[in-house]
C-alpha cells in the first residue's frame, strides 16, 4: 500500500487498504468463532460436571446419613468439606461459562477504517494522499480499545486452553 501511495496509485492503495481491513475482519471473526466454540465446549463441560456433581451429591448424602448415624463429627466435617469443594468447582465452571458467552460482538468494516489505514500508511511514509478521504475517521483510541479487547480475549483463550 505504501508503494502504491508513493507512486500515486490511490485506487490501488485503496484496494490494498480494503484488503487489509477485510483480513483484519476475518481474523476477528475467526477469534469470535473460537470464542463461540469455547462457549459450546463450556456448555458441554457444564452438563458433564452437573451430572458428576449430582452423582457426587447423592454419595455425599449417603455419606452424611452414615456419619449422622454414628455422629462422628470428623466424618461429618470431611463430607461437608468435600461438598463445599464440589460446589466451588461448579461455581467456577458457571462463572467461566458466563464470561465466555458475554464477549460476542459484531464487527463490520466501515469506509472510515479504510480511509484511516490509508492515511496512517501515508503519514508513516511522509506522503500526502491526493484523494479526498472522509474526514469522519474514527479516533485512535477506538482502535487501541479494540486491540486491547482482542488482546484480553487472546490471553483468556490461552489461559483456558492450558
Amino acid at each position: 500500500m505504501k508503494k502504491a501511495i508513493q507512486q500515486g496509485n490511490d485506487d490501488i492503495a485503496k484496494l490494498y487498504a480494503q484488503n487489509a481491513i477485510r483480513k483484519q475482519s476475518e481474523r476477528l471473526n475467526l477469534l469470535k468463532l473460537a470464542s463461540r466454540i469455547d462457549a459450546v465446549a463450556s456448555r458441554v463441560q457444564t452438563a458433564v460436571t452437573m451430572r458428576q456433581v449430582t452423582g457426587n451429591m447423592a454419595s455425599v448424602v449417603k455419606g452424611m446419613d452414615k456419619a449422622m448415624e454414628s455422629m462422628n463429627t470428623e466424618k461429618i466435617s470431611m463430607v461437608m468439606d468435600k461438598f463445599e469443594s464440589q460446589f466451588e468447582d461448579l461455581d467456577a465452571t458457571a462463572s467461566y461459562y458466563e464470561g465466555a458467552t458475554s464477549n460476542a460482538n459484531a464487527v463490520d468494516t466501515p469506509q472510515e477504517e479504510v480511509d484511516l489505514l490509508m492515511q496512517q500508511v501515508a503519514d508513516e511514509a511522509g506522503l500526502e494522499l491526493r484523494q479526498n478521504l472522509n474526514m469522519n475517521t474514527p479516533q485512535q483510541s477506538k482502535v487501541e480499545a479494540q486491540e486491547q479487547v482482542e488482546d484480553s480475549l487472546n490471553e483468556r483463550l490461552r489461559a483456558l486452553r492450558s
